[in-house]
């Protein structure tokens, strides 16, 4: 198999040492592409190249997706998949691009060093080229799993947008204090908020710009901060019953 990977990043590297593949990279930073395929058995090919590959992968930012679809789709023959994070708009443009080819999305849920993780795919026209990416993945020891792309979509809201922007504002707003005075819901926020602030600025922009969310904390954050006692109880109540549903819905 011939596979194109279109951004030579973390998560376009993340897919050529995860399929097996004669792999190429291309990328607008063309030393970030020779370094991608330096480090591995690679080679970089210009963004303008007409060669033909049997499938195509976009790497992309969520910004620049649809665009780098409509560039890169007739470069396949057969297959054509994405893994910018969300699903609706490029499996659109991968329908109206490549109808005849093997298309899919799909969405690592980690940043490439936590692997192996769970991976979300919406398969809009399966075949063997998809198929056997599939199978890389899971023999990979990721979890992947069917989705749509309104229920991925949707999920990111929670999942991404709302989470960061609450744990991004825990960042802000903390104050330095010794470590003694560290409780278990402190000392696990800091944590993540660790985690988070070691990564990209962009890609968190990208997924507060693409998802909706961030509004909804923030309004709950002042409803919380302006809540009388018996105010403060029903939403703690109401927090509760939320989680205890999300629980469950998990474990079904």
């Amino acid at each position: 198999m011939k596979l194109l990977v279109v951004g030579a990043g973390e998560m376009g590297r993340w897919v050529a040492d995860t399929v097996d593949a004669e792999i190429a990279f291309s990328d607008a930073d063309s030393a970030v592409a020779a370094d991608a395929a330096a480090a591995r058995q690679a080679r970089r090919v210009s963004p303008a190249t007409d060669e033909q590959f049997d499938v195509v992968c976009l790497a992309v930012p969520m910004s620049a997706v649809d665009d780098a679809i409509e560039q890169y789709a007739p470069l396949a023959t057969e297959a054509i998949f994405d893994v910018s994070g969300v699903m609706a708009s490029p499996l659109a443009a991968m329908a109206d691009q490549a109808p005849d080819l093997e298309q899919a999305s799909f969405h690592p849920l980690f940043a490439p060093p936590r692997v192996p993780g769970n991976v979300a795919v919406v398969t809009a026209n399966d075949g063997p080229h998809l198929q056997s990416i599939r199978e890389a993945m899971t023999d990979a020891g990721n979890t992947v799993f069917e989705t749509t792309p309104e229920e991925h979509d949707d999920a990111m809201e929670t999942v991404q947008a709302s989470a960061h922007t609450a744990v991004l504002a825990y960042g802000l707003a903390a104050d330095s204090v010794r470590e003694e005075f560290a409780t278990p819901v402190s000392a696990k926020l800091e944590e993540i908020a660790t985690t988070v602030t070691e990564g990209d600025a962009g890609v968190y922009s990208e997924i507060q710009s693409t998802f909706d969310g961030a509004e909804a904390v923030a309004e709950a954050a002042k409803r919380i901060a302006e809540a009388d006692d018996e105010t403060f109880a029903e939403l703690y109540d109401d927090a509760k019953t939320n989680m205890n549903a999300t629980g469950r819905e998990r474990h079904q």
